[in-house]
């Protein structure tokens, strides 16, 4: 069994989701499917947008309600870039928040972003083995 998988990232403006992430991340749109959800290409995996009102309840019996304010969540998104600068450059004059500045690593360099949305993401770039540097060799 072969599985797929596609991210789906609420935002509460889809214009404004499509000009954020096909300009800070380069992701291009594939087709949109209703007047509330786009798909972006680019990535290893399609990214669905989809355009959900603030306040309103992502399940039928959720707890909390959508928030676009800056949020944590245990799931978040990370992008291997080439050139970090370059692309917290990109992400930043695309509307996102740089959260700490750069950090570098033993397997590279890092930089956790907020988009618009409130959505956390991060930017990596690799150096050496990337992540294998931290097993030795």
């Amino acid at each position: 069994m072969s599985l797929q998988l596609r991210v789906c990232i609420d935002v509460d403006d889809l214009d404004k989701g499509i000009a954020f992430y096909t300009r800070a991340l380069g992701l291009t749109v594939g087709r949109r499917l209703g007047k509330n959800w786009a798909e972006l290409l680019g990535a290893q995996v399609p990214v669905d947008l989809l355009a959900e009102k603030p306040g309103t309840a992502p399940i039928p019996v959720a707890g909390s309600l959508r928030d676009y304010r800056r949020h944590w969540t245990p799931v978040h998104l990370d992008w291997p870039v080439a050139d970090l600068d370059a692309a917290v450059g990109r992400a930043q004059a695309a509307g996102a928040t740089l959260e700490g500045g750069i950090r570098e690593k033993k397997w590279g360099r890092l930089a956790i972003l907020a988009d618009p949305f409130g959505n956390g993401f991060c930017l990596l770039e690799f150096r050496g083995r990337g992540y294998d540097e931290l097993i030795g060799s």
